[in-house]
């Protein structure tokens, strides 16, 4: 069906996000080397990519009333592969600095108008699923990026792995503006007169703007330093490296999976319960010795699976014809958790000097995610209610 074949697409341009994202995180031991950058400075280069965030998310929510989903979504794919490209060339480290936030200001656009895509395309049917599958984008194009680009830092230098990121974003901006076609039923849904968000709308989507922020923080904490911790076990970079990307391709196929079961049998509190359990063991245990492995697996199993279903409550928070703006305000808290966490995690490692102090941070970030959930919950049902009783 078209909607699945959308999906396909998305999917594939939407790995360039990851894959752009992870330079960083591959080259920071390179780039530490070359220009003299402290843990805390590496972990501020990392938070630059999501810096934008916080002050276009809500613009980039507005434009969507100027421009179509596809070109501004396109327009993002380029603003990325044109910060990678800035990043690949420089010269002294605000330079490389310049072209993260360039990259993240493109990351911003793209990932705001791919998930509205998604949700425009779902609405009703499948979203949980839907989600799950754009999201495992993200953590493939990372997963690409952990083994690929540590591979071609070591044998072209760091320069390498901005490069191809870059090339891969272009060619999916092309494929995006080209191919891309929203649904047909949305221009009768964006009639509405009521244009900004209602004050329930407004909770609902903060409340999930904190929890994907939390969640993906976690994450990101998981993947660039994970790799260090690993190797002051006595691991080789590369195999350090190589152990960590286990969970993210393993959450590939287990977040499609958890989607579906969420879409076919609800229970959406319990699978979070029982997966951020999860996500928070994994995180305990990769501080263990001989441990990273088992580690890797349950978090890409059970920590990672439910991302889509936490992304999905961004799309039931707004109504359809408001939902740019409310993906704007999500985008925005996300963001701000998002930049703030890999400088507090690099803060911690070199205040601590202990090498596990940013996992057990991570854990710690995994924990909100479910009393956040349950509490959107709580509302969007009290919502309902009165929407009936209103009806009434």
């Amino acid at each position: 069906m078209m909607r699945w074949r959308i999906l396909a697409l998305l999917f594939a341009a939407r790995v360039g996000l990851g894959f752009q994202f992870q330079t960083m995180g591959a080259v920071g031991t390179n780039l530490s080397d070359t220009f003299g950058l402290d843990n805390a400075q590496i972990g501020l280069m990392i938070g630059l990519f999501m810096a934008p965030g916080l002050f276009l998310a809500l613009p980039a929510g507005f434009s969507g009333r100027f421009a179509s989903d596809r070109m501004l979504a396109g327009m993002g794919l380029g603003v990325l592969a044109l910060g990678g490209a800035l990043s690949a060339v420089a010269t002294v480290p605000s330079s490389v600095g310049i072209g993260r936030l360039l990259s993240g200001a493109g990351f911003l656009f793209a990932t705001l108008y791919f998930t509205k895509m998604v949700a425009d395309w779902f609405d009703g049917r499948e979203i949980a699923t839907a989600m799950s599958i754009l999201v495992m984008s993200w953590p493939f194009g990372i997963a690409m990026g952990q083994v690929g680009h540590t591979w071609l830092a070591e044998i072209y230098g760091w320069r390498a792995p901005f490069a191809v990121a870059s090339v891969w974003c272009a060619v999916s901006a092309v494929a995006i503006i080209v191919l891309y076609r929203p649904p047909q039923e949305m221009a009768a849904r964006e009639k509405s007169t009521i244009r900004g968000l209602l004050p329930r709308e407004w909770e609902l989507v903060i409340l999930a703007g904190i929890a994907w922020g939390v969640f993906n923080a976690g994450y990101v904490t998981y993947l660039s330093f994970g790799p260090s911790l690993l190797e002051a076990q006595g691991m080789g970079s590369l195999a350090a490296a190589s152990v960590i990307s286990v969970g993210s391709w393993v959450m590939i196929f287990s977040g499609a999976l958890c989607g579906q079961i969420a879409d076919r049998f609800g229970r959406r509190e319990t699978i979070l319960a029982i997966c951020m359990a999860g996500a928070v063991l994994a995180l305990l245990m990769l501080s263990q010795p001989g441990a990273g492995i088992a580690a890797s697996l349950i978090f890409g199993l059970v920590g990672m699976a439910p991302a889509g279903v936490i992304m999905a409550l961004a799309g039931q928070a707004v109504a359809p014809e408001r939902r740019a703006l409310g993906m704007g305000v999500f985008f925005t808290v996300y963001y701000a958790i998002m930049t703030a966490s890999p400088p507090f995690a690099g803060w911690l490692l070199d205040r601590t000097g202990a090498a596990d102090s940013p996992t057990t941070f991570g854990a710690a970030l995994f924990a909100l995610v479910f009393p956040v959930a349950v509490l959107f919950r709580m509302l969007k049902t009290r919502a309902l209610s009165a929407q009936m009783e209103e009806i009434v």
